[in-house]
């Protein structure tokens, strides 16, 4: 075959590094998007931030209260909610060198540690910081270990106990394990390891140091006979009795709600089981969680959903939109002083800070339109709550605002809403149908928040069903399973019908 030469012409998408960037910013969530900039903030120097993203900004709680409010959620002044196009290129420099978002609401912080709170001649601690410092829970049965009278040789073996205790309280390792962490030479003996476990079940909170819940529950029941036996309270005593022995030999009887098969095998009345289903849950099954230091996380709102002449209307918070610029006395060495800059590196940073800048801008567009558009397609819902949802898939908001399937995915994954009834995730909003005999469909949000009312308002003596429920829904024209009841109400955290039922 000869060799020719041919000129052919064809069409095919690639994803430029501009187009690659902004698709990433887009699905970043807050925490990621801020981490992103910081990043382009150390590697690029023409590029500079005018607000602190840890400053002023409100914070909302999963239930919706704000936390730290900071300003109003006034809508950015300039921001164009039209179509998602590029921006325009050829954009002067001193017009890049403008805020690209609205100005944030200076709040003061109260920093732990830092020279508010302490002197700058001095390093100690002060009163301040030794009061807002919490106690674990390993430090306070160090401390009640101190204060005993015990020997050295068993001060060390329960310290290495309290080493082990977990979190919640609970004695994870066996003692032949812990025997096995000392040295041979050491004569470690079980029996010296039972009688320091003996004392570290001792310490507060009652109930550390067990090896199981029902260990656990029985060390609070010792506890409160102890206490009882002072009163001689014979009526008290029998009831702790009769629980102890419930949590030796009976608790999964009793977690399952089965107070007929109890009242044979333990021959009480019901007089005397319901107090003692009060007493058991009123124990603590987790002793040491009123210890945890875990921080509290909390949901910064991306959108803000407020009612404005009579339609609810979506805004970006300002508070966790980043200012940028670029520098512009950099900008205009590079714009005119291009003949000292050979390599041209100069020129693809000030390229690449005005890229980032304006995929940021349109990133919150985006983020913007849809949210608008879930709003406008969700009204009711902000109206009346979660009974009144209605089905909704991603297909329906990608129509609506000219996007594609996948980009309305990435805008809804790991942001959040701020509404009357708390703040959700944009992906809440979406969910699957439920066929109804009027030959429409219902949310099966609203179903779950249906099923939810029903079981509020059941007679605690005779719960509902799973299949009452069922039936239910099905005289309100929604067809569903018993087993789709189930799985909505697992979905929920609700315990079945055996569980609600109360003595």
């Amino acid at each position: 075959m000869a060799t020719s030469i041919s000129l052919r012409l064809s069409q095919h998408l690639a994803l430029t590094p501009q187009l690659q960037q902004s698709i990433r910013l887009l699905q970043l969530s807050t925490l990621e998007l801020n981490q992103e900039i910081e990043q382009a903030l150390l590697e690029n120097p023409l590029l500079e931030r005018d607000d602190d993203p840890l400053e002023g900004h409100a914070r909302l709680a999963a239930d919706g209260s704000i936390l730290d409010p900071g300003r109003g959620a006034e809508a950015p002044a300039g921001a164009d909610t039209g179509a998602e196009s590029e921006s325009e290129p050829g954009r002067a420099a001193g017009e890049e060198s403008a805020p690209a978002y609205d100005e944030q609401a200076p709040s003061a912080t109260l920093d732990w540690g830092s020279a508010r709170e302490s002197r700058e001649d001095d390093d100690e601690p002060t009163a301040l910081s030794w009061a807002a410092a919490e106690t674990s829970l390993h430090d306070h049965l160090r401390q009640q270990l101190t204060s005993t009278r015990a020997s050295e040789r068993d001060r060390v073996l329960v310290g290495l106990l309290i080493d082990e205790v977990h979190e919640d309280g609970y004695l994870r390792t066996s003692l032949e394990d812990v025997q096995a962490m000392f040295d041979p030479s050491a004569q470690v003996e079980l029996d010296e390891l039972s009688a320091g476990l003996r004392l570290l079940q001792s310490f507060d909170p009652v109930g550390v140091g067990a090896r199981s819940p029902c260990e656990c529950l029985d060390l609070q029941i010792q506890a409160r006979l102890r206490a009882i036996a002072r009163c001689t309270d014979e009526a008290g005593r029998e009831e702790l009795l009769l629980a102890r022995r419930i949590v030796a030999d009976h608790l999964q009887l009793f977690s399952n709600r089965d107070f007929v098969k109890l009242k044979k095998i333990l021959g009480a009345g019901d007089e005397q089981l319901r107090a003692v289903d009060r007493l058991i849950h009123s124990l603590n099954p987790r002793p040491g969680l009123g210890f945890a230091s875990a921080a509290p996380e909390y949901v910064v709102a991306d959108v803000l959903v407020r009612r404005t002449k009579g339609r609810w209307v979506a805004q970006l918070n300002p508070e966790v939109m980043p200012r940028l610029h670029v520098n512009q006395a950099y900008a205009t060495i590079c714009k005119k002083d291009r003949t000292r800059v050979s390599d041209g590196s100069w020129s693809a940073r000030l390229q690449e800070a005005r890229w980032l800048i304006r995929n940021l801008r349109q990133r919150f567009q985006t983020i913007q339109r849809v949210s608008q558009a879930i709003v406008d397609r969700q009204n009711h819902f902000f109206s009346h709550g979660a009974i009144a949802m209605r089905p909704l898939v991603l297909r329906e908001i990608a129509d609506a605002v000219g996007l594609h399937e996948s980009t309305v995915s990435r805008v809804t994954a790991n942001k959040y809403m701020a509404t009357p009834f708390g703040v959700f995730e944009l992906r809440y909003f979406f969910g699957s149908h439920v066929a109804t005999d009027a030959g429409g469909a219902a949310s099966s949000t609203a179903i779950r928040e249906l099923i939810k009312q029903m079981i509020d308002g059941e007679n605690p003596d005779d719960p509902l069903s799973d299949s009452a429920i069922a039936d239910l829904l099905g005289k309100q024209g929604i067809v569903v399973a018993r087993r789709t009841v189930a799985k909505y109400r697992e979905l929920l955290h609700i315990p079945p019908v055996a569980r609600r039922k109360r003595l």
